[in-house]
């Protein structure tokens, strides 16, 4: 069940993302931003003591959301003229993508709901 949860709340952090990029299209200067999944992943499997950064150019280069997924400039897009690298189809791409992995682990969730529940009923 953790590994489901732990899924949601990464599928969840990568909408998030995306429709803050989204919400900054026009926005000058702005540089896209990516969840970071090497850094997710370590998270999730090992752990252990890590440096806190408050900027992106601390050391990591990397800012660390409130909800424990640390997100990174993307690296994807070119910027345009405005200096702004968000790409609307990669975004919409991205949100999908998010879409789809919560759907799956909501579906696997609900199964295994499905089986306490049975054996709860079926024992009495």
């Amino acid at each position: 069940m953790s590994a489901l949860r732990r899924t949601l709340s990464l599928a969840a952090a990568k909408q998030v993302v995306s429709s803050s990029n989204l919400a900054n299209l026009s926005t000058p200067g702005y540089k896209a931003q990516e969840v970071d999944f090497d850094e997710a992943l370590d998270q999730q499997v090992g752990g252990g003591a890590r440096l806190t950064v408050t900027n992106s150019r601390h050391l990591g280069g990397s800012l660390q959301a409130d909800n424990g997924v640390t997100t990174r400039d993307s690296e994807d897009g070119a910027a345009r003229r405005d200096g702004n690298t968000v790409q609307v189809d990669h975004e919409l791409l991205n949100m999908t993508r998010a879409s789809g992995e919560f759907a799956r682990a909501q579906t696997a969730l609900a199964a295994k709901f499905r089986l306490v529940r049975y054996a709860i009923n079926e024992s009495r």
